[in-house]
């Protein structure tokens, strides 16, 4: 075994790892059923750009648990179906949604987890998500001070009793872990990355409990300073180059306990209607901010649709909320209806996907699962479920942690899509990283989600037109078996394809 590879074995527990080349990914196992890719500063494996099939063929893009991870293959398009016991059913006709995009979070953690490797390291990695080569990402969720996954507790005015915010400013996390990335995401990307901030915590002299978590609120008498403190900061960004697209106005605003350990403000629905309607939206539109995308909520499904039920039924709140953020943490106990739900009461405003992560509810010592497929498919089932819901996009939590799962400072660890071992100067792209590509790479902002239904329990899919008339399906194969698949578009153009077990499957189809 290469030094490298043992310091990398006693620093994660590693039972059994194995290094082998497989295609363009360089495949490391653990003690996992799948395998992580593995990039440093001269190798790392890229998708590439994508080329449009040629005429009367479709191109067909597979990452399964055994062997493929975005591996091309192509075949032709026929004019009638096989007899595949799986298929799914593609209807141009019934149109939906259309696409914003997909991406992920420049926290503090992520950042300084960037910042750890070498340059050339570093630039594959942020490649990996921006470049057109890569997941083609095109949202940044950027938090408004501190977070959980931050390496300190802070806002960006800790000098008690500051109403003026005379004291506000930017801190060093901004200029040395966010903003330096998002710029490099902005240069690496071939589109307009849209850029939203989310407050965690007030400056901890603004709240009921004097304290960064637990269940604290802001105090009434602080509502405007507070107001005046995110356009601060929406200010601020802009100045440092950083064009914003929107916000929410609160992470997670609910359900907060006494040992609640993530930075934190409690928000009651009818509070957050009154400080949106009655100091956030009118000073946000009085600083000439009025055209940032406002979301509410930011927070599971099980809040929803109430959670926003107040301010959608005011209409001089509502005027200032464009979409709703939903957050996945409940997804596997809740039913997506709420989405469809949350959609009814105003069909104006979109629903965006704003943060996912892997490991939160993970018994001790599995926070982090090198090579897990299963969290893959967490991933893609989720995101696949959410767009046949409405929403039109998905956001994922940090974009790089740490082999421990950090940094933080409330001692929790997640898993992430990309874990960076600085020490050897590494990084390993995780079945996650995959599974978001294989929607993100595919379904771009200003594609329209059509009807994709599929015929067993075991396959889920979705599907889009592109402005081209192009067709792009992705289809999720749970099963532990390899299977006939056949996708029929509008009944009149068929693929007929063999998928493998356990397998992310992505199609594009020419336009007819």
């Amino acid at each position: 075994m290469k030094t490298y590879e043992m310091l990398v074995a006693v620093a994660l527990g590693v039972i059994g790892l194995s290094l082998t080349v497989n295609g363009h990914c360089w495949e490391r196992r653990y003690d996992r059923d799948s395998f992580v890719c593995l990039c440093n500063a001269t190798c790392c494996d890229e998708p590439g750009i994508l080329a449009a099939p040629e005429a009367g063929t479709f191109a067909h893009y597979v990452s399964d648990r055994a062997e493929f991870r975005i591996e091309a293959f192509s075949g032709p398009i026929e004019d009638a179906a096989g007899s595949a016991p799986a298929s799914v059913n593609v209807d141009t006709t019934q149109t939906y949604q259309t696409i914003l995009g997909f991406g992920g979070a420049f926290t503090d953690a992520a950042g300084q987890n960037f910042n750890s490797l070498s340059p050339a390291t570093k630039d594959w990695l942020l490649r990996a998500y921006w470049a057109p080569e890569g997941s083609e990402y095109n949202i940044g969720r950027v938090p408004i001070g501190g977070c959980d996954y931050s390496p300190r507790a802070y806002t960006l005015d800790d000098v008690e009793g500051d109403v003026e915010l005379v004291h506000w400013s930017l801190q060093p996390e901004d200029y040395n872990y966010k903003i330096p990335n998002v710029k490099t995401a902005m240069r690496l990307s071939n589109e307009e990355i849209l850029i939203f901030g989310s407050p965690w915590s007030p400056p901890i002299w603004m709240k009921s409990n004097k304290m960064f978590n637990g269940t604290g609120y802001l105090l009434r008498e602080y509502w405007q300073p507070y107001a005046n403190y995110i356009v601060k900061w929406a200010q601020a960004y802009e100045s440092e180059g950083v064009p914003l697209w929107g916000l929410t106005p609160q992470n997670e605003p609910l359900d907060q306990e006494e040992d609640w350990v993530i930075n934190s403000c409690r928000w009651h629905p009818d509070e957050m209607r009154d400080w949106i309607r009655d100091y956030l939206g009118p000073s946000l539109e009085a600083a000439g901010y009025g055209r940032l995308k406002m979301m509410a909520c930011d927070f599971n499904r099980y809040t929803l649709p109430y959670y926003v039920e107040p301010c959608f039924a005011d209409p001089d709140c509502s005027k200032y909320v464009d979409g709703v953020a939903v957050h996945w943490y409940s997804d596997d106990v809740d039913s997506p209806d709420v989405l469809l739900a949350t959609r009814d009461l105003d069909p104006s405003k979109f629903i965006l996907y704003s943060e996912a992560c892997n490991g939160v509810f993970a018994p001790e010592g599995d926070d982090l699962l090198f090579g897990d497929w299963e969290r893959g498919e967490r991933y893609l089932k989720d995101i696949l479920e959410n767009l046949n819901h409405y929403s039109v996009g998905w956001v994922d939590w940090n974009m790089a942690l740490d082999t421990v799962g950090g940094p933080h400072w409330i001692g929790s660890t997640l898993d992430a899509a990309i874990i960076v071992n600085a020490t050897v100067d590494e990084f390993y792209k995780q079945p996650m990283f995959y599974a978001i590509a294989h929607v993100s790479k595919f379904f771009k902002r200003g594609d329209v989600r059509v009807d994709a239904i599929p015929t067993l329990d075991t396959i889920n899919a979705a599907a889009v037109t592109k402005p081209d008339g192009s067709v792009a399906v992705v289809v999720l194969n749970l099963a532990e078996e390899a299977t006939g698949l056949t996708i029929s578009v509008d009944g009149t153009r068929f693929i007929n394809v063999d998928i493998t077990a356990k397998s992310f499957n992505s199609f594009v189809v020419p336009p007819a």
